[in-house]
């Protein structure tokens, strides 16, 4: 007897330490040596436990759903609608979470006669990702109020972020249009290269720029200009779209994409947009997102 109770003892130790107190749903079992009344009463007191906790667990969900759902208005709210024009310029957009809240962005301000266009694309995903979004599409608006010129908006905001604490890496690709002439002046920080395709199917990658944001707070960047002209289009997007992969584990890829671009060019710019994400989604059929995935098409009428 003095076994068994030393193993009876030793055992209602190590459930104590690794079942109910330490949050885990482990079953507990009464000593059989106390009396069945109270043995009642001690299984009546841990089962309104466990209920109080399970309430908790589910209030405490409740909330974090609202402020994720929120936080995601908010997201969407400083993003671009996903079809806007000015002038003979047309600009559609579309972004795809892999969790409730996207770590990309796009945005679309117009001041001076100018329109400001900037994809951005945080590194990770979730909610941290989600939030962090807000504070760059600030520095970005902070900057370029002070400045005009792309390449001097993003090394500004380079500069901030880089001191900053635990501020995850950004790309990001800003261009600046003016929809009277056509010219567009723009610099990427990292990001992949816009496709400027013209109307007569020649193909052009926007690529200056410089470092990813948050790598190096004296990096420098250069900027790119091209002329827009009628019937040319010009796509952005994050590398979440080129890397969705099928089922064979193939990635959607950059051929691809300029493939469809070329196909789809005398569409409209919401028309073109919308087959391109077919087109991801029938590529990856089954397959889920594993990035953010965004799209923008801009196109000018003839």
């Amino acid at each position: 007897m003095a076994v068994a109770t030393s193993l009876w003892d030793e055992g209602k130790d190590c459930m104590t330490q690794s079942g109910f107190n330490s949050g885990l749903a482990t079953r507990r079992v009464v000593d059989p040596r106390v009396p069945l009344p109270r043995r009642r009463s001690i299984r009546k007191t841990r089962r309104q436990e466990l209920e109080i906790k399970l309430a908790t667990l589910q209030k405490d969900y409740a909330e974090l759903h609202t402020a994720i759902f929120e936080a995601a208005q908010v997201h969407r709210r400083l993003c671009a609608p996903r079809l806007v024009r000015y002038g003979n310029f047309e600009i559609a957009s579309e972004i795809f979470a892999v969790r409730h809240l996207p770590g990309d962005f796009f945005t679309v301000e117009e001041t001076n006669n100018r329109v400001l266009l900037t994809l951005g694309d945080i590194c990770g995903k979730g909610l941290a990702a989600g939030m962090w979004t807000t504070h760059l599409v600030g520095l970005v608006g902070t900057h370029a109020a002070v400045t005009c010129e792309p390449e001097s908006i993003v090394a500004g905001v380079n500069r901030d972020v880089c001191r900053m604490t635990s501020v995850p890496l950004a790309s990001l690709f800003l261009a600046r249009l003016d929809p009277t002439s056509g010219r567009l002046d723009y610099c990427s920080a990292g990001h992949p290269p816009a496709l400027l395709l013209r109307a007569n199917g020649q193909l052009e990658s926007l690529s200056q720029g410089g470092l990813l944001l948050g790598v190096l707070p004296a990096a420098t960047y250069v900027s790119g200009s091209v002329e827009f002209g009628h019937g040319d289009v010009l796509l952005l997007y994050s590398d979440g779209l080129v890397e969705s992969v099928n089922e064979k584990g193939e990635e959607f890829g950059v051929a691809r994409l300029q493939e469809h671009l070329r196909r789809t060019r005398t569409a409209s710019a919401d028309a073109m947009l919308f087959s391109l994400l077919g087109a991801v989604q029938d590529f990856a059929a089954t397959r889920s997102l594993v990035d953010d995935m965004s799209l923008v098409i801009v196109g000018r009428g003839q």
